[in-house]
């Protein structure tokens, strides 16, 4: 957390899927919250993953998350259940209902199997504190269908490190990043340029960590982000079932992607 804030990191993100929130005991996953607020201290927001698959269990960690002092919750859609867009407008309205904490949608279907379409984003806006979303299905067509419909107050934050460029360029306002857990840096300055509105800056930065966005996926994320952390002596080795440690296959593309940025 403090070299994120020292390399200008503009948020943390404490238990998401990259901090292995699947398979934290409830415990863990309110001490890394805990640990966040305190080690941020103010001086960067943190936003706390509080999502589940069971709407009750969702609104109480929400609650937690809230009692111990996080800045917003980062809530994914419902997986497993694969509830419609009615189910999925109710889901994220009884914990809106619940809390006073500001929301954060979260969609990767990718990952739930389920997809919160752009206009049941839009009904959602209207509750006073879910005040963006999360997109990771790499659509660029949704940032102005959500933009048109939600207004211009409502956050559009990439979650596809790959297409956060175009992204921001449409209008985002930023990227929840897997990337940025190894290049923060340029993760930042991509964001800066591309909000800018300064296209051959921000292709210049973002051709730097092209290789990063694809290979820090060539296994199941987070296995090579958690590994590459690992090589920069940030975080001991480690990962846990159902996930595996990265192999030996991989070890030679996630470097040289590293080498590609300029970290390691």
């Amino acid at each position: 957390i403090e070299w994120q804030i020292a390399e200008g990191t503009d948020a943390i993100v404490a238990v998401g899927t990259t901090g292995e929130s699947a398979t934290l005991e409830v415990s863990e996953h309110l001490k890394v919250i805990e640990h966040s607020i305190r080690t941020a201290a103010g001086r960067v927001p943190v936003i706390a993953g509080t999502g589940s698959n069971n709407t009750a269990h969702a609104i109480e960690m929400t609650r937690q998350a809230e009692v111990l002092g996080a800045d917003a919750a980062l809530l994914v859609t419902p997986y497993y259940n694969r509830p419609g867009q009615e189910g999925l407008y109710r889901h994220f309205s009884a914990i809106a209902a619940a809390v006073s904490l500001p929301i954060i949608l979260y969609n990767v279907p990718s990952r739930t199997a389920t997809d919160l379409l752009p206009e049941t984003v839009v009904r959602l806006a209207s509750t006073s504190n879910i005040v963006g979303i999360k997109e990771a299905t790499g659509k660029l067509e949704r940032v102005r269908a959500i933009r048109e419909g939600a207004g211009e107050a409502f956050l559009l934050i990439s979650g596809d490190d790959a297409s956060a460029l175009e992204f921001m360029l449409a209008g985002g306002a930023g990227v929840i990043s897997v990337t940025a857990n190894v290049a923060p840096r340029l993760m930042h300055a991509l964001c800066v340029a591309a909000r800018g509105g300064e296209r051959d800056r921000a292709e210049a930065i973002n051709r730097q960590l092209q290789l990063l966005h694809k290979e820090l996926f060539i296994e199941p994320s987070p296995t090579p982000v958690k590994w590459a952390l690992a090589q920069m002596g940030r975080i001991p080795t480690g990962i846990r079932l159902p996930l595996l440690p990265l192999s030996p296959d991989s070890y030679a593309r996630v470097r040289a992607a590293m080498q590609a940025a300029g970290v390691s």
